[in-house]
């Protein structure tokens, strides 16, 4: 029997993209003409609630609009059309990464560990970016075709990512010995409770909180830094 090897799992937008890529697709749409203005105004007004930091929960209403906008626009536009957009979105945004995530994914890979990779956004930009960035399996959100059109079914794996994962690792055969998990929100706390290794990259006050108490590893990158920080008991983080 082959032997296990180690692997590490990484959330892909706002972890080793920089911006989020169902998001990059939304604009990428409005700007090939597949959806007009006015009904891409409302997520263009809860983008700037957001960035105005005008409430705590600016984002996360902002996200919610942006879900609204999916269910609505898939109906309207061909698979064709949308693989157009994803593939827009992916040229643009495709090495406008961060260093730290990228690099450790080369460091990684170096040292033997299969890269997975479990996200949020759509399987059709995923798959483009673990080709990319040679990852070796990946799950997205999976929306359901019939010829050239949506059907309006979806699934996503970012409020079971455990599952996901444990299924993931089944299927190669993956050791949890020395795993390693890097995430930045909530939705990736099930992930990374389950590896050896977890990494709350530039996280949300949720999950800060939620690493804090656990003793996780933080880094954050601002700019040309990286800071990591590791716990030396309690509350306490030193600069690593």
């Amino acid at each position: 029997m082959e032997k296990s090897k180690p692997f590490a799992v990484f959330d892909i937008d706002g972890t080793l993209i920089r911006w989020q890529l169902y998001h990059a697709v939304a604009d990428s749409l409005v700007k090939l003409g597949y959806i007009s203005p006015d009904k891409y105004q409302a997520i263009k007004d809860a983008r700037m609630i957001w960035k105005r930091r005008q409430s705590s929960d600016s984002f996360r209403l902002y996200e919610i609009e942006l879900v609204k906008l999916y269910v609505n626009i898939l109906s309207d536009i061909t698979v064709e059309q949308f693989e157009k957009a994803a593939q827009d979105a992916f040229d643009e945004y495709k090495d406008q990464v961060y260093t730290y995530t990228r690099d450790l994914i080369h460091e990684l890979k170096g040292k033997g560990y299969l890269i997975f990779a479990i996200s949020g956004s759509q399987t059709e930009i995923i798959a483009k970016m673990a080709n990319h960035y040679g990852f070796d399996d990946f799950v997205g959100r999976e929306d359901e075709r019939h010829d050239n059109h949506f059907t309006g079914k979806s699934t996503t794996p970012i409020f079971n990512k455990d599952v996901v994962l444990k299924e993931m690792a089944g299927r190669h055969n993956a050791s949890f010995s020395g795993s390693v998990g890097v995430g930045d929100s909530t939705t990736d706390i099930k992930m990374l409770e389950l590896v050896e290794k977890p990494i709350a990259f530039n996280p949300e006050r949720a999950l800060f909180e939620i690493a804090r108490s656990r003793s996780w590893k933080i880094v954050v990158e601002r700019k040309n830094m990286i800071y990591e920080l590791e716990a030396e008991g309690g509350d306490t983080y030193i600069l690593a």
